[in-house]
């Protein structure tokens, strides 16, 4: 590999801004959803804890979604900066869904949170309470029209091809809108979010609940935040059930990657590689630990199914897609085998810690629990997050060396004419700005986090609050 190719650098570049910028997102869309389930509560039951913990984690989901905004217009311009063959070919089609997005869905969302910012003192209990629901609604309306656009990558639907003007020219919206890799995509993602929204809260909870800080309040968060993720942690393998069905329909080269499989194997054969090594060229196995036919059961939903292998899909796709000059098809196995199993791996791993943590502080408990079983929760918080992230990397390397599945290659996405040395100056100029935003990030997070919620506000005082405490 040349690392002065501005191929290479171009895809560092939205790859390291892309999961910089995915950090923010989770975490905006499931604490928005936390403030609105947590001051609905207070608005039902008037009790002060639901009030305490609204403004608290309502705090931490202002500074996330502020820094997630920041980041998140860095990616529109690069498709312009080095992806400009991409951007004219998919343009008419990969801009519908942005323009909803930013037209309606984000506009959505900023003007709610608006009126949840500065309405405390001007707007009835029951209207501030649909202004916080309308902000959950609006990211995660959001996020759908994002990964509509994305689907749109993994199985192209809704277009027709000009060949007068070498573009991909929408036709169907409709169809883009419900491209089944995208219905698949979406609660797997939306859960995901929720999964990493509730180790913050658990992470903080158990912050306060180990130095006896804030116990009536922090108890309930924690509460919550453990059996959110639990029932997250439920839909997340639900959801990626159905993804991994749409994903072998449309992609299996990626599914065969994902599990090493280098041939066509059917029933018993059809294996879940728990671990694998491979020959260095990645043509064939040495050695593994299987489950079987659990890969063809993920894969068909049948015990007998087959799933193709990658030295067979290497065949089909060099006469299929002569014309792109390829003859590896393949995307980087050790990244999409481990991002796999790692994205699992991880969500597996928070979701017990959850279970654990609600067994030993639950009501009736024998003993509180010690300080290492605050310690683990405390620092569970980035295995969520690391789910989500790995997960991204998989689908996006999964996709590799297309850009857009079975229509253009990212070889021939990459802008024309571009310098090395620009793409270099840009990445390194990105990364030392976003270490920068990172640290101011986390510095204001974990302060407000520290600082535990503001106990001394009665229900009956709320509309008396200024806005600026936030």
């Amino acid at each position: 590999m040349d690392w002065l190719d501005p191929l290479v650098l171009a895809r560092w570049q939205f790859g390291l801004t892309t999961i910089y910028h995915y950090l923010f997102v989770p975490l905006t869309i499931g604490m928005a959803l936390a403030a609105a389930i947590f001051q609905t509560m207070w608005v039902r039951t008037a009790r002060v804890e639901y009030l305490h913990l609204t403004r608290f984690f309502g705090k931490i989901f202002l500074i996330n979604f502020a820094m997630g905004v920041v980041t998140g217009i860095v990616q529109e311009f690069q498709f312009g900066m080095n992806w400009s063959d991409y951007s004219r070919f998919v343009g008419d089609v990969f801009g519908a869904p942005l323009a909803f997005e930013g037209l309606f869905a984000f506009f959505l969302e900023a003007t709610f949170i608006g009126l949840w910012i500065f309405g405390w003192d001007k707007l009835p209990p029951k209207l501030h309470l649909l202004s916080i629901w309308g902000v959950a609604v609006g990211s995660i309306l959001s996020a759908y029209f994002i990964i509509a656009a994305n689907a749109f990558m993994q199985n192209p639907v809704g277009y027709e091809y000009n060949p007068v003007t070498n573009r991909a020219e929408l036709v169907d919206f409709a169809a883009l809108l419900l491209n089944p890799v995208a219905l698949a995509a979406f609660p797997h993602t939306i859960f995901g979010a929720l999964m990493f929204a509730a180790g913050v809260i658990i992470s903080v909870s158990a912050w306060h609940l180990a130095r006896g800080q804030h116990t009536e309040t922090m108890r309930i968060s924690l509460r919550f935040g453990l059996w959110s993720m639990i029932v997250s942690t439920v839909g997340v393998v639900i959801s990626g059930d159905q993804l991994g069905l749409a994903m072998y329909a449309t992609q299996p080269m990626k599914m065969a990657a994902a599990e090493a499989t280098f041939d066509t194997v059917c029933g018993k054969d059809a294996s879940f590689s728990l671990f694998t090594l491979g020959t260095p060229d990645g043509s064939s196995e040495l050695f593994s630990i299987r489950v079987p036919y659990l890969l063809s059961l993920l894969s068909t939903h049948s015990l007998d199914g087959c799933v193709h292998g990658i030295n067979d899909l290497n065949a089909q796709y060099a006469v299929e897609f002569a014309d792109t000059g390829l003859t590896n098809f393949a995307p980087v196995l050790w990244i999409t085998y481990w991002a796999f199993r790692w994205m699992i791996g991880l969500g597996m791993l928070h979701a017990f810690i959850a279970v654990v943590g609600l067994w030993v502080t639950r009501r009736g408990a024998r003993r509180e629990p010690a300080a290492w079983m605050w310690k683990i929760a405390i620092w569970s918080y980035p295995l969520a997050l690391g789910a989500n992230i790995v997960g991204w990397v998989f689908t996006e390397m999964g996709r590799q060396p297309w850009i857009v599945f079975s229509l253009m290659t990212t070889q021939d996405g990459v802008s024309p004419g571009v310098e090395a040395y620009h793409v270099l100056i840009s990445l390194v100029a990105f990364t030392a700005v976003y270490a920068a935003l990172a640290v101011v990030e986390i510095a204001l997070i974990v302060r407000a986090a520290q600082k535990g919620p503001d106990t001394t506000e009665k229900p009956d005082e709320a509309a008396q609050l200024p806005s600026v405490v936030y």
